[in-house]
Parts: structure tokens; C-alpha cells; sequence
């Protein structure tokens, strides 16, 4: 779970204009952010299989995201994937 103030924070750093909270850009960052601490939760809990679930189906929604934003603005797609660290 995140924290509210996380959560604001994250989405002042990738909103494209005052007031953006559905860009493609914040709800990938939030996500990239859940993800990062449910793998944190499953390396300790190994056996979790719920929380591994729901981390699948937020990589998997994550996934389809940065999918789309490729198709639109691939420009935007490249910034986006470097702010975060996701491709090496």
C-alpha cells in the first residue's frame, strides 16, 4: 500500500500540467512504485501468493500502459522509461 503523501509526491514529480492525475506518465510512476514494493514484500514472503498475484496483474497493467504510450508518443515513452530505470 502506498501512502497518501507518497502518492502526492510522485504525482507532482510526472504530471504534465497542474492538477494531472491520469496522465499515462503518473499512473505508470505510481504503478512502477507498487510494484517495486510488492517485489520488496515477496522476497521476503516467499509464499505469499496473493500478493504475487496482484503483483503480476499490476505488471501486467503497467505493461499494457507503456504499450499504449509507445504507440501514441514514442518521444514521451523514451523520457518516461529513463526517469524511471525500467529498460537497461
Amino acid at each position: 500500500m502506498i501512502s497518501k503523501e507518497k502518492k502526492q509526491e510522485i504525482i507532482q514529480e510526472f504530471a504534465q500540467h497542474e492538477g494531472d492525475t491520469g496522465s499515462v506518465e503518473v499512473q505508470v510512476a505510481v504503478l512502477t512504485h507498487e510494484i517495486n514494493s510488492l517485489t520488496e514484500h515477496i522476497k521476503i514472503h516467499k509464499k505469499d501468493h496473493h500478493s504475487n498475484r496482484g503483483l503480476l496483474k499490476k505488471v501486467g497493467r503497467r505493461r499494457n500502459m507503456l504499450a499504449y504510450l509507445r504507440e501514441k508518443d514514442v518521444n514521451r515513452y523514451r523520457k518516461l522509461v529513463s526517469r524511471l530505470g525500467l529498460r537497461k
